[in-house]
């Protein structure tokens, strides 16, 4: 009788072995990129960056980057995951040939991101045509959040200054489409600022929203139909009126300060007037009453803006603040939507928070950390992140199904990306086995089945 010593099996390990591919779920990300067409967008985008007689396609190498990212990497050489299968993902470019290609882009500046994002732009709306009933404008209607990111830095980066959080680093500004409770979201925007950037910057926000309005279908880049929705950061009068500009018409919910003004205010409303919060699925939301104000609190902003207040009871041992009342934590935001009832609209502000998820997600993309020192070399990456996003995002949308579509970049790559597969090949064809007793085998396949009944690009 042997007696097992430790927890786990012993397993004997030797090198040689032979058709094993590892990361063979990332298949999934390479079929969206041919579906959705956004390999053949980037490639005509970068064209005119091609050398005469370069072997590599910069639309390639750019789209490796992005595989690598989706996939974990967090720095350009993470692309040795891809060079080191060459059966799943064909010629993957040296580190240096990367090095070269994403300086050459950053030093042509606007021109180069002009292009990468009218080409994710193209493919946005063909994944919207697809997606069918589960776009995010499937009922006429698109909500985009507009949010600032702190991302650190360890050493003297270009523009790289302490932040308003006492930190060292960066202070992107990040925009996400909300794909609604069932779906994720996706990038349209990513602003590089200097870590001392305000988080109210007028001019900044209205910047990443005209940026993040290109990014749309045509017909939702003005209108009603398409809500812009920030924290407080955004409750600036020239934000506002920029907003409500006759001829751009966008609807808007955005977070407000508690000034002395919307203070008193808040004093003078009757108790008849605070209705019940609701929560998502139609029930109260316990301890939170909400009310719309008036008066000289609404003096200087545009016509139609609706204040709407919410007082909470706080969390056992959450400190309150001086501008909060009555032992009731305060928040307020501002809108112009009319015809609704203030609980919806309130409701409608505080699913705001789905942004958090999304700045979670980034962070786990490529957004913990800034690589590279020049700014217009980091903008870069910050574009290949925004792609990396936008593949993690239109996979789920277009394949796969139930509580599967929620799964964040992380649980993706565990349960699916991270895979093992056999490679066979046969009758002049390359096969990937998948591991049968593998738990989400399954869900790979299905998903690869409804990606190829979707139809190619042009």
């Amino acid at each position: 009788m042997k007696k097992r010593i430790g927890s786990y099996p012993h397993v004997r390990v030797e090198g040689g072995g032979r058709g094993v591919v590892s990361q063979a779920g990332s298949v999934l990300l390479m079929e969206t990129v041919r579906k959705t067409g956004l390999d053949q967008a980037i490639s005509a985008a970068l064209a005119p960056w091609r050398k005469p007689r370069a072997v590599h396609d910069p639309g390639k190498v750019l789209l490796d980057v992005t595989l690598a990212v989706a996939l974990g990497g967090n720095c350009l050489a993470d692309g040795d995951m891809l060079r080191a299968e060459p059966a799943v993902f064909g010629p993957v470019a040296s580190d240096p040939t990367v090095s070269r290609l994403v300086g050459q882009l950053a030093a042509e500046g606007k021109r180069v991101l002009t292009a990468l994002r009218t080409a994710r732009a193209e493919a946005r709306e063909h994944v919207w045509k697809l997606a069918g009933d589960a776009a995010p404008d499937a009922d006429g209607r698109v909500i985009v959040d507009i949010d600032g990111v702190l991302v650190l830095a360890h050493s003297e980066k270009e523009d790289a200054a302490a932040t308003w959080k006492k930190t060292f680093g960066h202070h992107p500004l990040m925009g996400f489409v909300d794909h609604g409770r069932g779906g994720s979201g996706e990038p349209v925007v990513g602003l590089l600022r200097p870590g001392n950037a305000g988080s109210n910057t007028a001019a900044d926000h209205i910047e990443a929203t005209t940026l993040a309005l290109a990014q749309l279908p045509k017909r939702l880049r003005r209108g009603r139909q398409t809500l812009i929705r920030t924290d407080s950061g955004g409750g600036t009068h020239e934000f506002v009126a920029w907003l409500a500009k006759r001829g751009r018409w966008l609807s808007y919910s955005v977070g407000m300060t508690i000034t002395d003004a919307i203070h008193q205010a808040v004093l003078k409303v009757p108790a008849s007037a605070w209705m019940p919060a609701v929560e998502p699925d139609g029930d109260i939301r316990d301890g939170a009453w909400v009310a719309e104000l008036a008066g000289d609190c609404l003096t200087g902003w545009p016509k139609g803006l609706r204040l709407i207040v919410r007082k909470e009871r706080p969390h056992p041992g959450a400190q309150l603040r001086f501008t909060d009342a009555d032992g009731m934590r305060l928040t307020c935001f501002a809108t112009n939507t009319a015809g609704e009832a203030i609980a919806a609209l309130e409701l409608r502000h505080r699913q705001r928070a789905r942004a958090e998820d999304r700045i979670r997600a980034a962070r786990a993309t490529g957004l913990r950390n800034l690589p590279l020192h020049d700014t217009a070399q980091n903008q870069i990456w910050l574009e290949i992140i925004q792609m990396a996003l936008d593949l993690l995002a239109w996979m789920p949308l277009l394949a796969l199904t139930g509580k599967a579509r929620l799964w964040e970049p992380r649980r993706l790559r565990l349960r699916l990306f991270s895979t093992a597969a056999q490679l066979i090949t046969t009758g002049r064809r390359c096969y990937l086995r998948l591991a049968a007793h593998w738990p989400w085998t399954d869900v790979i396949t299905d998903a690869l089945d409804r990606l190829h009944a979707l139809p190619n690009p042009g």
